[in-house]
């Protein structure tokens, strides 16, 4: 945390008091668990910072791809949304597990809100006890709220229900991000937005 976020924060806790700046933490944690944002990040939600480094941001970006292409960094969990002028929005993201991460280039070939979840046959073959099939809107589907389809791949830039997840090498191959980012990257990009993976 910065100096600026640390006046910020003194400044805003001054104004509330400790039961005022106790009560805006605890309804900012319960609206960012609805939401299927960050838990258990305390007073940084309160003033948008999480804390964590993972959220959305703006970072200088230096890039050979055009503006609206998003650039996946695997080694980093770091997705970018490249932009004009050398900068690109910046998404903390959960990755591949060992064995399951991968390289390459795509296009996004479909879009869905509130996507239904179908488990494929390798992961029914892993773990036996895994769910067939989950409806969109329930708060398990582990697409989350959103997801982005890659090319004719099983792989997704989705939402998660376990915020907790982004940042970590958990999943099958597909990208994570907290249901609040991926709400906000799925409508910045159509489908044929490119996907470059390294």
């Amino acid at each position: 945390m910065s100096i600026r976020h640390v006046v910020a924060v003194a400044a805003i806790a001054a104004l509330l008091g400790p039961a005022g700046l106790a009560q805006a933490q605890s309804d900012n944690e319960r609206e960012e668990m609805l939401r299927g944002g960050a838990t258990k990040k305390g007073v940084y939600n309160i003033f948008g910072f999480d804390g964590t480094g993972l959220g959305r941001t703006v970072v200088q970006y230096q890039s050979k791809h055009k503006p609206g292409t998003i650039v996946v960094d695997t080694a980093k969990r770091q997705l970018f949304l490249i932009q004009d002028g050398s900068s690109a929005l910046r998404y903390g993201i959960g990755v591949g597990r060992a064995g399951f991460q991968w390289k390459g280039t795509h296009k996004i070939t479909a879009k869905k809100e509130n996507p239904d979840w179908t488990a494929p046959p390798e992961m029914i073959a892993r773990q036996k006890d895994v769910p067939r099939r989950m409806k969109g809107g329930d708060p398990a589907n582990p697409l989350g709220t959103h997801a982005m389809y890659l090319g004719s791949t099983l792989y997704r830039i989705h939402g998660s229900p376990d915020a907790e997840s982004v940042g970590e090498a958990e999943s099958s191959g597909c990208f994570r991000m907290r249901n609040t980012d991926v709400a906000d990257l799925y409508k910045r990009v159509s489908v044929g937005t490119t996907v470059v993976v390294k």
